[in-house]
């Protein structure tokens, strides 16, 4: 399929600049992939659609404050430094994305906080915009991380067009993160509230967890018109035994095995095993999907109105059927679902 397939018009004012006021209150639009039919619903009456030994598979992954704001040395010109993955925790090796880039070469020397509480020198040349910063500092890791949620602010995508707030700290997070790692949100699971939750689970529905920190390779556009020719950045998961194993039984015993997210998707469908069962991984995964595509895991999946041309699009196209998906998203304008990491919320089963 070619990249212009993937084109709709998305008016600036459906990209949602905040979540819904409850988590689970977002509206959720029902897409059966069989028929194409689809329902209007409030996110929590998901729970109706899942039944006892039904299970689904979560990104456990944290996001951390990625975005910093420091000083150029001598100059004093604001430099934007955005956390992308740490490289080597001992010498505190990061690999970084800068913001204005041709002001920033190798050897210079950035200041963060009032009384420059962290200082770095940038020690490499990645790609235009990216670079390798060592951060000097010599207190215990514990105290760097400190420093960083001091300094660092909640890494909203670029589309969301305002300041971080306060409470933007807890809600561009899942109720379930657990392991950080993640510069964006697996946002199909904002919508989950602890009550929400808790009544899935007194229903019998069963949670197994996945981790995939997710990179700004999400937000990366596709610049090539063949879909074939467009490079995922690469994303490092991992996948316990007993996760797989819930996940496993499940697809032995016919229920519904629902990914919530495209990260999950994405993290589950880079381990599959030659009898199409989900298998135990720590990994790093650069996979692409899009149509024509067979899935081998999920057979249901959660996931947000997504941007024009995006993977994300791509993929849900893959799960749900082009046309089926093309024409739910015409629907979703025109009956003004938000999108994006705050917007609406879609279940395809």
């Amino acid at each position: 399929m070619k990249l212009s397939q993937f084109k709709f018009n998305l008016p600036q004012s459906l990209v949602a600049l905040h979540p819904s006021e409850n988590r689970d209150e977002a509206r959720l639009m029902v897409l059966h992939k069989d028929t194409g039919k689809i329902e209007h619903k409030i996110f929590k009456d998901v729970i109706d659609y899942f039944d006892e030994k039904d299970v689904m598979i979560f990104n456990n992954t944290k996001v951390f404050p990625a975005r910093l704001y420091g000083n150029k040395e001598k100059t004093g010109a604001t430099i934007e430094v955005f956390l992308l993955r740490e490289l080597n925790k001992e010498l505190r090796l990061w690999d970084v994305l800068v913001d204005p880039a041709r002001k920033i070469r190798v050897g210079n020397k950035l200041y963060f906080g009032e009384d420059d509480l962290l200082v770095a020198e940038v020690v490499d040349n990645t790609t235009s915009r990216g670079r390798t910063i060592r951060f000097l500092f010599d207190g215990t890791d514990e105290e760097f991380r400190k420093n960083i949620e001091v300094l660092g602010e909640t890494p909203l995508p670029k589309y969301i067009n305002r300041k971080p707030e306060p409470e933007d700290k807890f809600r561009y997070q899942t109720i379930y993160a657990k392991h950080e790692g993640a510069v964006a949100a697996p946002t199909a699971g904002l919508h989950f509230s602890r009550e929400l939750m808790k009544r899935l689970e007194l229903k019998g529905v069963e949670f197994s967890e996945i981790t995939l920190h997710i990179g700004l390779g999400t937000f990366r556009q596709v610049e090539v018109e063949d879909l074939t020719k467009h490079k995922m950045d690469s994303e490092q998961f991992f996948i316990a035994e007993r996760d797989a194993n819930i996940v496993n039984e499940a697809i032995d015993n016919k229920r519904k095995v629902c990914a919530v997210g495209t990260t999950s998707m994405r993290a589950i469908e880079s381990s599959v095993s030659a009898s199409h069962h989900l298998k135990p991984a720590s990994n790093w995964t650069s996979k692409f999907i899009f149509p024509p595509y067979d899935f081998s895991i999920a057979n249901s999946m959660i996931t947000n109105f997504h941007t024009p041309e995006s993977t994300l699009l791509m993929m849900i196209c893959a799960f749900g059927g082009y046309e089926n998906v093309m024409n739910a998203y015409e629907v979703a304008v025109k009956e003004k679902y938000k999108f994006y990491s705050y917007g609406d919320s879609m279940l395809i089963i």
